[in-house]
């Protein structure tokens, strides 16, 4: 399996040690034809400053990219049969990435996002205890992230609050039915900061609070079942019990390195794919929605499946 890395921003530099240590690294590409020539010879692997180069000149299985890679160059890798890892959704909208993945069935290739928090060792603990009802029904969950993202070109929802999304579907298992958000920005045109409410089947709830001007990074949530609440902070992977009893910091996982792992070994026909093509289209489905909500000031409905 080889795999290139397009795109050497500094996830796309983890990215590619990731694919070094998995054996897989076969090429980097980056605009920036020095940083290329630094990561290349770092790996001891071909870089390449033209997309168009590195395309005829490298036999290759898949690529991860960075969000600054084109669309076009993302249809032409799926048209090309190859594997794709998506960094972030950057800015395909929802009907394109609907394209992007009938375009992947049809060539029979993996296609994914990178949500890589689902797959922190403290949530999935969560979810266990949500299914097993030890704390006995869930009934609402609580999200608080607040970060600097004033240098992110997407806007609040679509670079920080759909990471809160997407937990929140996985930890109820569901899909929302309809999204309620109030916007704001105070220093910055676009939103930066928002107030979200998903109400789900059986009058589940996730409120999701999203601040993108504090110089303070902050990930926490809460999970209030009807026998106890459960505080868990993203960055310790600590968890509280009614704000009293910790159940002490689960192990911490490199969820980047795992996320890339089952990416490779669904590619290879080992495992199954743990983020799939409709999620993704759901949650920009539903961050699409939150937009809209916070700029009409109604709720929006959404028909998910």
């Amino acid at each position: 399996m080889n795999i290139v890395q397009f795109g050497l921003e500094s996830w796309g530099q983890n990215h590619a040690k990731t694919l070094s240590d998995f054996g897989v690294l076969s090429a980097v590409f980056d605009s920036d034809l020095s940083k290329s020539k630094e990561i290349g010879q770092k790996y001891s692997v071909n870089y390449y400053d033209s997309v168009e180069q590195l395309i005829s000149s490298e036999s290759f299985d898949g690529a991860i990219v960075d969000k600054n890679v084109s669309i076009q160059t993302i249809t032409d890798l799926l048209y090309d049969k190859k594997h794709v890892f998506l960094e972030k959704l950057s800015e395909i909208n929802s009907i394109e990435f609907q394209k992007l993945k009938e375009l992947s069935e049809k060539k029979k290739v993996v296609l994914t996002c990178g949500f890589n928090e689902r797959f922190k060792s403290s949530v999935n603990l969560l979810r266990e205890f949500i299914e097993q009802k030890k704390f006995g029904e869930i009934l609402m969950l609580e999200f608080y992230r607040q970060g600097d993202l004033s240098y992110q070109n997407r806007g609040l929802i679509f670079e920080s609050s759909i990471n809160d999304i997407d937990i929140a579907n996985v930890l109820i298992g569901s899909f929302p039915v309809v999204v309620f958000t109030r916007l704001g920005n105070s220093e910055s045109k676009k939103e930066d900061f928002a107030s979200i409410m998903l109400g789900y089947e059986n009058n589940k709830t996730a409120i999701i609070l999203s601040k993108g001007i504090s110089s303070e990074k902050m990930k926490k949530m809460r999970v209030i079942c009807s026998d106890a609440v459960l505080e868990l902070d993203l960055h310790t992977d600590e968890i509280m019990i009614s704000g009293q009893q910790s159940l002490g910091i689960t192990e911490r996982v490199n969820t980047m390195k795992h996320h890339i792992q089952n990416f490779i070994e669904s590619a290879e026909g080992k495992n199954q794919l743990f983020v799939k093509p409709n999620e993704i289209i759901n949650l920009t489905k539903i961050a699409e929605g939150a937009l809209l909500s916070g700029k009409q000031g109604v709720p929006i409905y959404l028909d998910l499946k």
